[in-house]
């Protein structure tokens, strides 16, 4: 049974690659900023989901296809992608010793029936208290990592990994790939790995 990833994003794709899941993964090309885009964490993390399933599964007639996305959030307020060095470090100083959560929203479509499953996980990561010195010490020697991460800092790789006091949750949540649910999921639309 074909698995198709509807991402070209190198983190979910190296999680799968990891798994030794059998997989392929195709780009959406869909735009995440129209002007109609929700608000709302859940809603717009729904939005999209659906929107670059939908897209990809119209090029395939067998297969389930995988689309998942995440909103990171603090304090009840969205986080984009830091554009730059000092926004960042901006970041990184107001979530010590603070929570942040992901919310993520899975959409599966059966490429065949054209039956669809869709479910939301929660990952909470909880950051230790961390001074400015570490902070530049971060930003200074991850190759601008902190761009490619709305929180601003690498959970896997680089100083910023010292950070995360815990995680509660989906594990790997906190780069954006709910595996254990996406494979449960996956089961229940009848999907076989072998």
């Amino acid at each position: 049974m074909k698995l198709i990833l509807a991402t070209t994003s190198p983190y979910r794709i190296e999680v799968f690659t990891k798994s030794n899941i059998p997989f392929i993964a195709e780009g959406s090309e869909v735009d995440e900023y129209t002007g109609d885009r929700p608000t709302d964490p859940m809603a717009l993390t729904a939005y999209l989901a659906q929107l670059k399933a939908e897209a990809v599964a119209k090029n395939h007639t067998e297969g389930f296809v995988v689309w998942f996305d995440s909103v990171c959030f603090f304090e009840w307020k969205v986080f984009e992608k830091p554009k730059t060095r000092e926004e960042a470090f901006m970041r990184l100083q107001a979530i010590s010793e603070k929570m942040i959560e992901y919310h993520t929203w899975i959409h599966i479509i059966d490429a065949t029936t054209h039956t669809t499953l869709s479910d939301t996980t929660k990952t909470e990561m909880h950051m230790r208290k961390f001074t400015d010195q570490e902070i530049n010490f971060y930003l200074d020697n991850c190759n601008e990592e902190y761009k490619k991460h709305a929180h601003a800092l690498s959970p896997e790789k680089y100083y910023s990994m010292s950070f995360i006091h815990k995680v509660v949750g989906e594990p790997y949540g906190v780069i954006w790939t709910p595996l254990s649910r996406i494979m449960e999921m996956l089961q229940e639309m009848w999907f076989s790995l072998v």
